[in-house]
């Protein structure tokens, strides 16, 4: 599993519900393209299943399967542009698949949300419905199964072109830590040497920092956009004045000056917990208005590790390339540990595979950054996902944003202190190791009632009174 698998540039709100659709869309197009069958296509409708249904609008997954239908890719796409394009096949009742061929396609009545059914691989299932003009029928089902990952039914789930053979094969955290004491490389080091299996050194340092980018420009605009939050819960964004704040009229011109008019400010204790809040806030605030996020390891998720990164460039002088790479290649690797024993989906597992996991990855990335042995790491990452499991998952409204923004706060804020933890106790001494913490997740995960699952049928979705008109 790649870096790249674990870090992906997409759209918010949901790397499960938004983007995972979007991009089964995107390949089921290609299918038909592939078979000649495309510009057949005389009607098509979309089934979506289990927590697809139940959540689906607040996290946009029919404008998502839209636009992927369209032929729009989440990575290049003008999020400007999402709201006009999605009005206009509403008005004109037409889809442009893969912006070639149009059929008459109404999203209210070709869309259905069936609330009580689902399918048994997985809560986020999909079922594509196509007739061609030769009168064959044809149904496609894909299942959306956390962190943008999508699998056709009957496929392998990470099954396909990344099966490589790689120098340091690693599933569990026990063998990452073997092969860098045989080896003597750090996390980060040995997650770059497998990472030559796919490309060369240089295209992987050059696919990190772009990650980067689209993290930092994500950050930074999420502190300068003021307004409301789309779906009707009336939340107004708080990064962006929290920022104004903070900053108490200190001057900047671009991220760079912004970064110095942040450490001018001091670092006492209060002042840089605020800061860390604010980088969580504008990120998630971003993700909840379809803005262009970095899926880490999750969309609902995506503000802890940015947050916990800017955090280090900030106030420990990390503004520097190679400790940015080796930030991301060491949290990357903690997360496919997570994807391979457990889950990173919340409609598997709750919240604790989302914001547990995307805080026990910055934490370890933390602990490298800052110097700690590779025990340290494992152990930083252990201690923040012990104290987020049972973390259920009740987006109020099916929204990506009460309590799921101000949850990234607080993955944050714990992934470091996990890792001064970590970085000031002996790791041989401790009692728990992460292997022992993944494979409670899943089994907590396992065990946690359906209702807390990205459903919105329990915990705070039905305890707290709303109207939604939007959704």
């Amino acid at each position: 599993m790649s870096v790249f698998d674990i870090f992906k540039i997409g759209v918010g709100p949901s790397s499960s519900h938004t983007l995972g659709p979007w991009r089964a869309a995107m390949r089921f197009i290609g299918e038909l393209e592939a078979t000649g069958k495309l510009a057949s296509v005389q009607q098509l409708s979309i089934l979506l299943y289990g927590s697809l249904a139940k959540t689906g609008h607040g996290h946009g997954t029919d404008i998502a399967i839209q636009l992927g239908l369209s032929g729009e890719d989440p990575v290049t796409c003008d999020v400007n542009d999402i709201d006009a394009k999605v009005e206009k096949i509403r008005r004109d009742k037409q889809l442009h698949l893969h912006g070639q061929f149009t059929i008459g396609f109404d999203p209210l009545t070709d869309i259905q949300f069936l609330y009580d059914e689902s399918l048994p691989f997985h809560p986020n299932a999909l079922t594509f419905l196509v007739t061609l003009q030769d009168g064959e029928q044809l149904a496609s089902t894909w299942y959306s199964i956390g962190g943008g990952f999508v699998v056709k039914e009957g496929e392998i789930a990470g099954g396909g072109k990344n099966n490589v053979d790689l120098p340091f094969p690693v599933d569990t955290a026990r063998q990452l830590l073997q092969w860098c004491i045989k080896t003597g490389y750090s996390i980060s080091e040995l997650v770059m040497e497998n990472e030559t299996a796919w490309r060369s050194e240089a295209d992987t340092k050059a696919g990190v920092l772009r990650i980067w980018e689209v993290m930092r420009d994500c950050i930074y605009r999420g502190c300068h956009t003021t307004g409301e939050l789309p779906g009707g819960l009336k939340v107004g964004r708080r990064a962006a004045a929290l920022n104004l704040k903070l900053l108490k009229g200190r001057t900047y011109t671009d991220y760079n000056s912004w970064v110095e008019a942040i450490r001018a400010g001091g670092e006492h204790f209060s002042y840089t917990l605020d800061w860390v809040s604010c980088f969580a806030l504008a990120v998630n605030e971003e993700n909840a208005s379809f803005g262009r996020v970095v899926t880490a390891p999750t969309n609902g998720a995506a503000g802890v590790i940015p947050a916990v990164l800017q955090y280090f460039i900030t106030f420990c002088d990390g503004l520097h390339t190679e400790k940015i790479i080796q930030f991301v290649l060491t949290a990357s690797e903690v997360g496919s540990i997570f994807k391979k024993r457990a889950t990173i989906s919340a409609a598997m597992g709750g919240c604790q595979a989302e914001i547990g996991v995307s805080s026990a990855m910055a934490a370890a990335a933390l602990t490298e950054c800052m110097g700690g042995s590779q025990r340290q790491v494992l152990m930083a990452a252990e201690i923040a996902m012990e104290h987020h499991l049972g973390l259920t998952c009740d987006p109020i409204g099916g929204l990506v944003q009460v309590p799921c923004i101000e949850r990234n706060t607080m993955g944050a804020i714990k992934a470091i202190t996990a890792s001064q933890l970590a970085l000031q106790s002996n790791p041989e001494l401790a009692k728990v190791s992460l292997d022992a913490v993944v494979k409670t997740m899943w089994e907590t995960a396992q065990d946690m009632n359906s209702k807390y699952k990205e459903t919105s049928d329990g915990g705070l979705a039905v305890n707290i009174p709303i109207s939604l008109p939007e959704c």
